[in-house]
C-alpha cells in the first residue's frame, strides 16, 4: 500500500495509517531528511526479526522524536549532549552507548547504539505518533555501492511483498546521513554524509 503524506499538517488519518501497520508487527518505508528508509516499532521483536532478514544484517539505528526520548534509550554525558542539542534535529546518525531499555534483538552483539531525529516533519510525526522509537535502516538498492533509491512509486513497486506500506513523503535525497561516534569521548567522523556537524 502506497500512503501519502504532507509535511506539512500530516493528515491524522493516515499516520493512524502507518501507526497501525506497525503496532500489527509491520515494516514500513518512510522518508527522512537523508534516503528512505526502512522502519519497524522498537516493541515488535517480529518484525526486528523480519527487518533483520530484510536487510541481511544486524546494525540498525533508533529514529527517536526527540532528544528527551534519546536519553531514555542511550547513556549520554554533558558533551554528547550539547552535540546532539546543536545537531539534531538533522541528518545525523550519532551512535552512543545502549542503556538496556534498547532490547538485545535490535543491538546484536554491539553495546552501542545509532541514533537518528530527522529534520523530516513526517518521520517524526510518524515517531511521535506510535510512541516509542523507530528500528531503522537506509533502503539500498545495493548494499555493497551504497545506491539509493528515491522514488516512493519504485519502492513501493519493488518492496510491497516485504513491507506493510510505503509512505509516500516526496522525492527521496541520495545522499545518506554523518554518521559520528559519541561512544568513546572526542567525536569521531565514521561515514562523511549529508551533515555538517557543528
Amino acid at each position: 500500500m502506497l500512503c501519502k503524506i504532507y509535511g506539512q499538517n500530516p493528515s491524522e488519518r493516515e499516520l493512524q495509517r502507518v501507526v497501525g501497520a506497525l503496532g500489527s508487527d509491520g515494516i514500513v518505508i518512510y522518508p527522512t531528511d537523508s534516503v528512505y528508509a526502512f522502519g519497524c516499532s522498537l516493541r515488535s521483536v517480529k518484525a526486528i526479526e523480519r527487518l533483520r532478514r530484510l536487510k541481511g544484517k544486524n546494525e540498525f539505528a533508533l529514529v527517536f522524536a526527540d532528544l528527551a526520548q534519546v536519553a531514555e534509550f542511550c547513556r549520554v554525558d554533558n558533551a554528547a549532549f550539547r552535540i546532539l542539542r546543536r545537531n539534531l534535529p538533522g541528518p545525523f546518525t550519532f551512535v552512543l552507548p545502549a542503556s538496556s531499555r534498547v532490547p538485545d534483538k535490535t543491538l546484536g552483539r554491539r553495546k552501542t547504539i545509532g541514533v537518528r531525529i530527522p529534520a523530516h516533519p513526517v518521520a517524526r510525526a510518524v515517531v511521535g505518533a506510535l510512541g516509542c522509537p523507530l528500528v531503522t535502516a537506509s533502503v539500498r538498492v545495493d548494499d555493497e555501492v551504497s545506491e539509493y533509491m528515491t522514488d516512493p512509486e519504485l519502492l513501493h513497486e519493488r518492496y510491497s511483498r516485504e513491507v506493510s506500506l510505503v509512505v509516500d513523503g516526496g522525492v527521496g535525497d541520495l545522499v545518506p546521513t554523518t554518521v559520528v561516534d559519541l561512544s568513546d569521548g572526542e567525536p569521531e567522523i565514521l561515514r562523511e554524509g549529508k551533515g555538517e556537524l557543528q
